[in-house]
């Protein structure tokens, strides 16, 4: 995925509501080290420091990009590049908390108990990730995929993401944590603009769709599912716009 930091914090405030919902429901008073995994620009990192001032807190992210904004918003905070999908550290952490990352990385049958393996006794596992799949932000992308002369390429770009429901993440760890909560919010994000719900999802779920097209192909898929995001989702009264978007969130104890 190519980021783009700006157009990723340009909604920072509807993105942050999950990540604090989520960072609410840790029950940790004083984990000595803290994972973020998939820290993204570090608009979560003070989140973390003041919540935990004194743990040991490390970023993870494998986009430059994002990597370098994190690094010039928080100086005095460590971030590292590293691949979710390949990271295998020499140590257990307290707490290991990711905000809306690991829907891109796949295989979860394997990823989940691997990550739990990182959990070091009576620490917490701590994930939320979009769940918005059948929203038509996201169903109208597949109509725009299978409608356009991109079709081949971008379906096995659609098809990478295996979305699962909270039953398969409860079965996944359930054997092995000590306590497992798992629960959704549809969050009603109220959004500004003239058709904000795509430059919402440029930030993150479109980039997969445009990043692997030249033009004209980028500019005439994104004319379309344009079109169909603002039949989808049209101004209220007030000039606003309603993007209802959930969420899955889960918090393991080992």
């Amino acid at each position: 995925m190519a980021w783009n930091p700006s157009q990723y914090l340009a909604f920072a405030g509807p993105r942050m509501q999950p990540a604090i919902d989520l960072l609410a429901r840790i029950l940790l008073d004083t984990p000595g080290t803290v994972i973020d995994l998939g820290s993204g620009p570090g608009n979560i990192t003070p989140l973390l420091r003041g919540r935990w001032p004194d743990a040991e807190l490390i970023g993870l992210d494998n986009s430059e990009p994002m990597l370098g904004r994190a690094r010039e918003a928080n100086p005095t905070e460590t971030y590292r590049f590293t691949d979710i999908g390949t990271w295998n550290p020499d140590r257990q952490y307290d707490v290991i908390y990711t905000n809306a990352a690991l829907q891109w990385v796949p295989d979860h049958e394997t990823l989940l108990p691997r990550l739990a393996g990182f959990v070091a006794p009576g620490g917490v596992l701590a994930m939320q990730i979009p769940n918005n799949y059948e929203a038509p932000s996201h169903s109208l992308m597949r109509d725009v995929i299978q409608e356009g002369p991109w079709r081949a390429r971008l379906v096995p770009v659609w098809d990478s993401i295996e979305p699962r429901d909270p039953a398969t993440y409860r079965r996944l760890l359930l054997p092995l944590a000590k306590t497992l909560d798992i629960w959704e919010t549809e969050y009603l994000q109220v959004l500004d603009g003239d058709n904000p719900v795509v430059e919402y999802t440029k930030g993150s779920w479109l980039t997969r769709y445009l990043a692997p097209l030249e033009e004209p192909q980028r500019g005439d898929l994104e004319a379309l599912y344009g079109a169909k995001i603002l039949a989808a989702y049209p101004p209220e009264a007030d000039g606003k716009t309603l993007f209802p978007f959930r969420r899955l969130f889960m918090l393991a104890t080992f």
